[in-house]
């Protein structure tokens, strides 16, 4: 088994415990939306996963799928973004990986970075101006490389699979 294989039964366990814990049935149509959630790797729209499910379960309905992603959020398995176009979209929370997002503004890819220099440096501004930092999300808006140099955009809301450290 994968490292990736391994992790998306480990985050689908733990969707079945947290129904178990919330006194709600595990059904097929809630675990088939679970998986495809835990197999995508990038920001995925509630339209989107609804189609992606669909073609493995036709009779999934689109309210299960919101209803399901809005129990993935509740139990911390999936958190909402909302970028530039407004639309809700959501990915994995992987525990202790914070990131952040540049969003081409173009075709709508969605790389996730990490960087410990922009992180102490907000720190420093923190402390600096007295404040205690909870929590933040960064996005920077742009234009990709892709599409700057003509080459063929990809589908947009596509992430990439990992975060990259810088």
């Amino acid at each position: 088994m994968t490292v990736t294989h391994r992790v998306q039964a480990e985050r689908f366990g733990a969707f079945k415990n947290a129904l178990k814990e919330r006194g709600l049935k595990s059904t097929s149509q809630r675990d088939d939306i679970a998986r495809v959630f835990f197999a995508s790797n990038r920001h995925i729209s509630v339209e989107e996963l609804y189609r992606e499910v669909r073609k493995i379960n036709p009779r999934v309905g689109y309210a299960t799928v919101y209803r399901t992603v809005r129990l993935l959020r509740e139990c911390g398995l999936a958190a909402e973004r909302h970028f530039h176009d407004g639309e809700a979209r959501f990915e994995n929370v992987e525990e202790e990986l914070h990131h952040d997002h540049l969003i081409c503004e173009r075709c709508g890819r969605i790389v996730e970075f990490s960087n410990s220099e922009i992180e102490e440096l907000q720190e420093r501004v923190a402390h600096k101006l007295d404040f205690v930092i909870s929590g933040h999300k960064m996005e920077l808006y742009g234009i990709c490389g892709e599409c700057r140099t003509g080459r063929a955009p990809r589908r947009a809301g596509r992430g990439e699979p990992h975060v990259y450290r810088t």
